[in-house]
């Protein structure tokens, strides 16, 4: 129903087996913890296998990467901060995005947020 995309360490809060996963696809962008904070977060919310996005050279090319990505699908992106380029993008693409801004571990009200948007995607599919 939905593509989330986010640096491992951004759900470092999520419940174990929260909800939203079952929703949506989850793919991670490279993180600072390597493979190993891959494995750490996929065990915590009991996911068999992940997904990861390659990781760019520049934010550009990583900004654009997550675009390519998003396809079709409606997105939550969370990412420490976003371009001017990327926010256009989100606004004027047809597909619902939600973009989140977020240093380290997205808080319990960041995580309601993104339940309500994936609530509203459910809502309008019916």
């Amino acid at each position: 129903m939905f593509r989330l995309v986010c640096l491992p360490v951004a759900l470092g809060e999520a419940p174990a087996r929260w909800a939203m996963l079952g929703e949506g696809e989850l793919a991670l962008l490279p993180g600072a913890g390597g493979l190993d904070e891959v494995a750490e977060l996929a065990h915590r919310l009991d996911l068999l296998s992940v997904e990861l996005l390659r990781g760019e050279a520049t934010p550009d090319a990583q900004e654009e990467t997550v675009m390519m990505f998003a396809g079709s699908l409606p997105l939550v992106w969370v990412a420490t901060g976003f371009s001017a380029r990327a926010r256009g993008w989100a606004e004027r693409r047809g597909p619902m995005t939600l973009l989140v801004e977020a240093d380290g571990a997205l808080s319990p009200d960041e995580l309601r947020r993104i339940e309500r948007f994936v609530a509203a995607l459910g809502r309008q599919s019916e």
